[in-house]
């Protein structure tokens, strides 16, 4: 970057110093005149005014552009490495190798039929791609015990999403994605956990990716639990609309749900 830097200066001082040179040439051939003189010098100096700022707009656009790829550069090798560290995570929670990466593409598509775009879509899909990033701090004992968990498990594992916001709220690139890591488990009549939001208090993109999850859950064969037929899981879903889910996104959910379910077998996660 550092280069960029005296490329621009040493492009302005050559381009100055040609400018002064041949228009002082040319003044001094076609103005002999004090007064020719003075208002050549004028309109001179007003075009190298104009000149350089132009020049200079288009230095600085250029290297402005070279900083905007190289920083979309470090955000792809990011995410590549996000994508790969999640996936060896499924593997330890004994899931499949795509899990994560479906359930991250469907709520992406999800919270695009919601009307969210731009960086804000982005964020939603790493936090996506980060939703049991705190079950590192689980033991194997709890995190992938055959049956269920007893109480004092329970209450371990219950620490997953706090487990998350610790490790992320310090990393600027994966702040703004904390939500759904921390707060997927809320539900929507306040019986979740780990703060026991009620509606509207649970950030969007945890109840948006709080469906997927559950609907991706309920489909696949866990450790502790077999698949469910998918009008089981669809029907499961309705009947959790007010109690677990948004209903508005229960609704959405199922409005599209074709469309969404297409989303996991796309290349791109975001």
């Amino acid at each position: 970057m550092t280069t960029s830097y005296y490329r621009t200066v040493l492009v302005y001082l050559v381009f100055a110093s040609l400018w002064i040179y041949f228009s002082d040439a040319v003044v001094a051939s076609l103005f002999h005149t004090p007064e020719g003189i003075t208002q050549a010098q004028n309109f001179k100096g007003l075009g190298f005014v104009v000149c350089t700022s132009l020049l200079l707009f288009f230095l600085i656009r250029s290297d402005f552009n070279r900083i905007n790829d190289v920083n979309k550069q470090l955000r792809k090798s990011y995410d590549q490495t996000l994508e790969g560290w999640v996936q060896v995570m499924d593997i330890r929670h004994k899931e499949t190798r795509e899990h994560s990466l479906r359930v991250t593409r469907m709520t992406v598509k999800l919270a695009s039929l919601m009307g969210i775009e731009g960086e804000k879509l982005t964020y939603i899909g790493r936090g996506a791609m980060m939703h049991d990033a705190g079950k590192v701090g689980i033991p194997d004992s709890i995190l992938i015990k055959p049956g269920p968990l007893n109480e004092d498990e329970w209450e371990l594992m219950k620490q997953h999403p706090v487990i998350a916001r610790d490790m992320m709220q310090d990393i600027e690139f994966l702040k703004p994605s904390i939500d759904i890591p921390y707060s997927h488990h809320e539900r929507w009549n306040g019986s979740g956990y780990p703060e026991g939001l009620q509606g509207d208090a649970i950030p969007i993109a945890a109840r948006l990716f709080a469906i997927i999850d559950v609907w991706d859950a309920l489909l696949e064969k866990r450790v502790y639990k077999e698949p469910w037929p998918e009008d089981q899981v669809l029907f499961y879903l309705q009947e959790q609309a007010g109690i677990h889910f948004d209903p508005q996104v229960v609704d959405l959910f199922l409005a599209n749900y074709e469309e969404i379910k297409a989303a996991a077998l796309q290349p791109s996660v975001f």
